[in-house]
């Protein structure tokens, strides 16, 4: 069996990695082919490159982006979640319990004077309501939430770009 290759770090990437980073960032269905013409290799080398990219973690999937406005969720919701206690159990059943729910896009245990940042798409104040009544107030340990309705998406990137990294 074949060892795997050890993570990418921005030490191990060369201009050339870096290169089809940021080619298949901006498309990812681009065939092998056109992804080598672009990066100045043939397709062999370029196919290898990518498979160590993949098989270093650099690459961890491919997925097609998805409009929630257009596909009627509308509302783009920040919640803090600040929990009663913070060992392992309670925090294991949080993210757990997160990880189940549809409407959670992203969620992040953070510092600061809340434990939990978690973002969520919902269509209507009425759904965002069923979510905290029927989804989020069911966990068993949140002391305190605060949520924020986000007025219009100014910028998002679905990941980092290979080309600015140290």
């Amino acid at each position: 069996m074949p060892q795997p290759h050890a993570p990418a770090t921005p030490r191990s990437l060369d201009a050339i990695d870096r290169k089809i980073l940021a080619e298949l960032r901006a498309n990812a269905r681009l065939t092998m082919n056109d992804l080598a013409e672009r990066v100045g290799l043939s397709s062999s080398p370029c196919w290898s490159r990518v498979k160590r990219l993949e098989e270093s973690g650099a690459i961890r999937g491919y997925v097609a982006v998805l409009d929630a406005a257009v596909l009627g969720l509308e509302i783009i919701v920040f919640i803090e979640v600040t929990l009663d206690k913070h060992d392992d159990k309670a925090l294991d059943r949080f993210g757990d319990a997160l990880s189940a729910m549809p409407e959670v896009l992203e969620s992040y245990l953070v510092t600061g004077d809340y434990d939990y940042l978690v973002k969520l798409a919902v269509a209507s104040t009425h759904h965002y309501e069923q979510f905290l009544r029927e989804k989020l107030y069911r966990i068993q340990g949140i002391r305190h939430t605060r949520s924020t309705f986000a007025l219009r998406e100014l910028k998002r990137l679905l990941s980092v770009d290979p080309l600015t990294l140290p």
